[in-house]
């Protein structure tokens, strides 16, 4: 269920965007005086309302004919937000249930949450070890060392988009946790790069969220 809201979702956020784009030529290019006009509305929405209540009847100049395609331009731009918001009241109602702890925790979102559920599937029991949800993710490191050299690099495989969540939770923590920020700047003192400590905290995060969706009954591990 998860899934098609999502894809749903998903879908409605690249039209929006399309939209928005399409709105924005439209106004460069329209006349000069209610480009000027609406050069002088101030925020987003209230321009789009303003140009969405625009009926200019029979179209019969350039001015008229902008405002036509413009006004159905911005109320379909409105109806997308709208059905975007209750997509995602779905979504966060069907997450807190599944995983009422996990959202709760710094930094994760509903859609992180979400894609999380999408990805491990109806039984999460089946993934045993916490490695094995981290390999799923592309989370795991891959040896690369040579020589004398001792070193991990990133994983290119897995899924991208888990992968993509939880570097999102690792950047957030990074710049407003002060636990997370204490672990990096020990992290860099000891000799780490950025991309490195950043590969360490979403170990960390998958460990996390395996206790909560995968293991639930297993006590919480600390973090970084």
């Amino acid at each position: 269920m998860i899934r098609h809201i999502k894809i749903a979702r998903d879908s409605a956020v690249k039209a929006k965007s399309q939209a928005m784009i399409t709105l924005r030529t439209l106004i460069i290019n329209a006349p000069s005086d209610l480009r000027d006009a609406l050069d002088q509305i101030k925020g987003p929405i209230a321009l789009i309302r303003h140009i969405a209540a625009f009926r200019p009847g029979q179209i019969i100049s350039p001015s008229s004919s902008a405002k036509a395609a413009m006004g159905a331009i911005a109320r379909r731009w409105l109806m997308l937000h709208e059905e975007i918001s209750e997509y995602e009241r779905e979504l966060d109602r069907m997450v807190t249930d599944k995983a009422p702890e996990l959202i709760k925790s710094f930094g994760i979102s509903t859609m992180t949450v979400a894609e999380m559920l999408i990805l491990i599937g109806d039984n999460p029991e089946r993934i045993k070890p916490e490695a094995a949800l981290a390999k799923m993710c592309g989370v795991c490191p891959i040896p690369a060392s040579s020589g004398k050299t001792s070193r991990m690099r990133l994983n290119r495989g897995g899924n991208r988009q888990a992968n993509a969540a939880i570097y999102r939770v690792a950047v957030v923590r990074m710049r407003d946790e002060e636990r997370t920020k204490m672990y990096a700047a020990r992290r860099t003192a000891e000799g780490k790069t950025r991309r490195e400590i950043v590969r360490c905290i979403k170990r960390y995060i998958i460990r996390e969220i395996y206790r909560h969706l995968c293991a639930p009954q297993t006590s919480q591990l600390s973090g970084p």
